[in-house]
C-alpha cells in the first residue's frame, strides 16, 4: 500500500509541475523537446526540452535506484505516454545530451535560494519606504516655509558697514606700511555702500589680510603683553558685528520655526528641544548658508546682499574658525548635494542624542539612526555614477567636521560679547551660552 502510495503521490507531484506550463503566443518560436516532443522553451541541463522532462531528469538523477524497463527498453516516448515508462525516459534524457553533473544537489539548491532571498533583500532596502518619503516630504515642507534662499524676510536689519580704521601706533613699527581693509577685497560682497558713519565707531587695533586664493587669515587678534595695546583692543569695535547680529538672529528664529515644525521635535520634552537646539543651531545656520555659497568666489549670495568671510573677520571673528568654516563650505558644495540631502542633514543634526543636558537619549538616538538610514537609502535609490558610494561617508564627515566647529563658535561670540556687549543680540547669548536655560 505504500508503494501504491508513494507511486500516486509521484504522479500527482508530475501533474503539477506539467499543468505550471507556459502558453505559447503566436509570436515565439515553436521549438520540440528532445525526449518527449513536447513545446521546449529552453535548455535544461545541457539540453533543449519541455518543463516536465527537465523535472524528471533531476527526480531521477537523486533517486538512490534507477528505474527498470518493463518492456524490451525500446519505449517510443512521446508526450502522451512520457509517464508510463520512466527507464526509457531516463535513458532517452541522457541520450539528447542531459548531463546529471548540472544537476545542483540540496545544498547547492539551499545556498542558491538563500543568495536570490538576499538578493531580493537588498533589492527592498534600495528601494525607500512610504515611512521615509513621508519623512523627506515633512523635512521639505519645513525647510520650505523656514528658508528662503533670496532671504527676502530678512528686513529691518542694520546696515553693514565694511570700514576698519587702524591705529598707526598700535602697529609693530612705524616705518612698516600698514594695508587695513576698508572695502571688501573683491568688492562685490554687498549692495551697500556705507561708509563708517556709527558715532561708536573707535580706531580699530591692527591690520587685516586675507589672501583669497589660499584662504588664510593672518594678523588678526594676535597675543600682545603691551597694556596699551590690550586697552586699545578692548575699546575697539567691530564694524560688521551688529549687521551680522541682525542676520545670525534671523537665521535662528527661522531654524527654531523649522524644528518645531516636526512632529517628532514637538513630542520632546521641552528640555530636550532646548538641548537639542542649543547644540544644533550653529550647524544647521552653516548648512542653510551652504545652499547659497559660490565655490568659485567664495561668496555667500543671500539675495539682494552677498557676504565673504572678511565680513566675518570684521565681526570680531578668529581664523581658528573661519580658516575650517570656509574650507568646510567649499567642501560640502563641492558634493554638488541635492535639497533632500541637505533636508536631511539638517534633521541629523538637529536630532543629536549626545547633546549636552538630553535625556530622552534612546528616542533621539533612534530618530537619528532612522534618518541616517533614509539619508543613505535615498543616495542609493536616486543618486547615478561611480562616486554616489562615497557621497554619504562624506556627508557625515562634513557633519563630524561641524562639531568641531561648534565649541569654537560659541567661545569667540562669548569673546566677541565681553569686548561689544551691546551688539549680540539676547537670543544670540541664549543659544551659545553654556549656562541651561
Amino acid at each position: 500500500m505504500s508503494t501504491v502510495r508513494e507511486a500516486f503521490m509521484r504522479q500527482n507531484e508530475e501533474d503539477d509541475e506539467e499543468e505550471e506550463e507556459e502558453k505559447v503566443t503566436e509570436d515565439e518560436e515553436l521549438r520540440a523537446c528532445g525526449v518527449c516532443g513536447d513545446l521546449a522553451k529552453g535548455y535544461h541541463f545541457n539540453a533543449l526540452t519541455c518543463e516536465g522532462c527537465k523535472g524528471f531528469f533531476r527526480r531521477a538523477i537523486k533517486r538512490p535506484t534507477q528505474p527498470h524497463c518493463p518492456f524490451l527498453n525500446k519505449c517510443i516516448i512521446t508526450k502522451n505516454n512520457r509517464r508510463s515508462c520512466q527507464a526509457c525516459r531516463f535513458r532517452k534524457c541522457q541520450a539528447i545530451g542531459m548531463r546529471k553533473e548540472m544537476v545542483m544537489s540540496e545544498k547547492e539548491v539551499l545556498e542558491r535560494r538563500i543568495r536570490i532571498k538576499k538578493k531580493k533583500m537588498h533589492g527592498a532596502q534600495l528601494q525607500l519606504s512610504s515611512q521615509q518619503e513621508e519623512t523627506i516630504q515633512e523635512l521639505l515642507c519645513s525647510h520650505h516655509s523656514t528658508f528662503d534662499s533670496t532671504f527676502s524676510r530678512f528686513s529691518g536689519f542694520r546696515p553693514m558697514d565694511r570700514n576698519i580704521i587702524p591705529v598707526c601706533k598700535y602697529n609693530q613699527s612705524t616705518s612698516e606700511t600698514s594695508n587695513p581693509l576698508t572695502n571688501c577685497p573683491t568688492n562685490t560682497c554687498t549692495t551697500f555702500n556705507e561708509s563708517a558713519t556709527d558715532p561708536r565707531i573707535s580706531s580699530y587695533a591692527g591690520s587685516l589680510s586675507f589672501s583669497s586664493s589660499s584662504s588664510s587669515l593672518f594678523g588678526f587678534f594676535d597675543n600682545h603683553e603691551n597694556q596699551e595695546a590690550e586697552e586699545v583692543r578692548k575699546s575697539s569695535v567691530f564694524t560688521a558685528l551688529p549687521h551680522l547680529t541682525d542676520l545670525a538672529s534671523y537665521m535662528i528664529q527661522d531654524i527654531i520655526s523649522f524644528s518645531k515644525s516636526l512632529q517628532i521635535f514637538r513630542s520632546l520634552t521641552m528640555a530636550d528641544q532646548i538641548a537639542l537646539l542649543k547644540g544644533a543651531t550653529f550647524e544647521i545656520m552653516q548648512i542653510r548658508f551652504n545652499m547659497v555659497f559660490n565655490v568659485k568666489t567664495s561668496i555667500w549670495e543671500c539675495g539682494h546682499m552677498t557676504y565673504c568671510i572678511d565680513d566675518a573677520v570684521r565681526a570680531g571673528f578668529q581664523p581658528l574658525l573661519l580658516e575650517p568654516l570656509l574650507k568646510f563650505h567649499h567642501t560640502l558644495r563641492k558634493l554638488g548635494l541635492q535639497e533632500e540631502e541637505y533636508v536631511l542633514m539638517q534633521a541629523m543634526s538637529l536630532f543629536s542624542p549626545d547633546r549636552p543636558g538630553v535625556q530622552q537619549h534612546s528616542m533621539i538616538d533612534e530618530v537619528h539612526e532612522n534618518l541616517a538610514l533614509t539619508l543613505k537609502t535615498w543616495i542609493d535609490c536616486k543618486r547615478t555614477g561611480s562616486g554616489k558610494h562615497l557621497l554619504y561617508p562624506k556627508v557625515m564627515a562634513c557633519l563630524t567636521e561641524m562639531r568641531t566647529m561648534t565649541e569654537e563658535y560659541s567661545k569667540q561670540v562669548l569673546q566677541i560679547q565681553d569686548i561689544q556687549p551691546d551688539d549680540i543680540s539676547p537670543l544670540i547669548m541664549e543659544v551659545f551660552s553654556k549656562n541651561p536655560v
